[in-house]
């Protein structure tokens, strides 16, 4: 599936036409960017009484080490 978004300022320009345009293309989703502010802030705080966790999405490594080479 491909989106194609449309600024809110953009709206009633581009909407409709982009609809018309990708009518035939079933792979394709116009919508309209209705946010009006960042989620998040720089220096935002977690609410009262939680605490956020960082977590280290990464896979961890293979144990073990790697067997020795030999050079000619």
């Amino acid at each position: 599936m491909i989106y194609c978004v449309v600024p809110s300022p953009l709206e009633d320009e581009l909407y409709d036409k982009l609809v018309a345009y990708y009518a035939d293309d079933p792979n394709v989703e116009v919508i309209v960017d209705r946010r009006e502010s960042e989620r998040r802030t720089k220096g935002a705080k977690a609410p009262e009484g939680t605490q956020r966790t960082v977590r280290d999405r990464r896979r961890p490594r293979v144990a073990g080490e790697f067997p020795p080479t030999t050079t000619a």
